[in-house]
């Protein structure tokens, strides 16, 4: 039987980038489940009195220019330092609340992950998330538009808040079962839990 991982998320966070490809990669490999569950990072922080890493500067410099990195090559996956971080997620959050179940969900995942952190586009630019939804054969005015239903607002709130509930202070956090594993340099355990 696969076993399912819940995958809580937000677009802004570069660890929360290597952990949707490395997820990809252990989805491929052991045939498990990836349970997407937006939620507000900001949101997370707010509840849990927890902050960016990248607020100590010492630190943020040595996860940008070289922890992050490693990981990168260590997953074979590429990653660009976006020079707009940090970038306002709150529309790309909700676009993923209102296009999650669809069949183009995965494309619209992967359009904009990449677009942040491989092409280092500007996504908290509206044009430019148009042009980047348009150019992955998705509805750009179709999604946009839903980052603005009450229902869908809604639910990211309520996704943020439950996330805060279970125990989550930051992403990317994941669950199998009730074992957390938080932040995408623990993806060996989540490995080792599928194994």
């Amino acid at each position: 039987m696969s076993k399912t991982i819940e995958f809580y998320f937000d677009f802004g966070s570069p660890t929360a980038y290597l952990a949707h490809k490395r997820l990809q990669q252990l989805k491929s490999q052991y045939g498990c489940t990836i349970d997407y569950k937006p939620v507000l990072l900001g949101g997370l922080f707010k509840a849990s009195g927890n902050m960016s890493p990248v607020t100590v500067p010492a630190k943020g410099k040595y996860m940008m220019t070289q922890d992050l990195p490693r990981f990168a090559a260590l997953y074979q996956v590429p990653l660009t330092v976006n020079p707009h971080f940090p970038i306002n997620t709150l529309n790309l959050m909700r676009g993923a609340v209102a296009t999650l179940g669809q069949d183009y969900f995965d494309n619209y995942i992967e359009a904009v992950y990449d677009a942040i952190w491989v092409n280092g586009d500007n996504m908290g630019d509206l044009d430019v998330v148009a042009n980047v939804l348009s150019d992955a054969e998705l509805n750009a005015q179709k999604i946009i538009a839903a980052t603005q239903d009450p229902d869908v607002k809604a639910t990211l709130i309520s996704n943020t808040e439950a996330a805060v509930a279970r125990g989550c202070f930051g992403a990317p956090t994941m669950f199998i079962g009730n074992d957390m594993f938080f932040g995408q340099d623990r993806m060996q355990f989540i490995e080792m839990a599928l194994q």
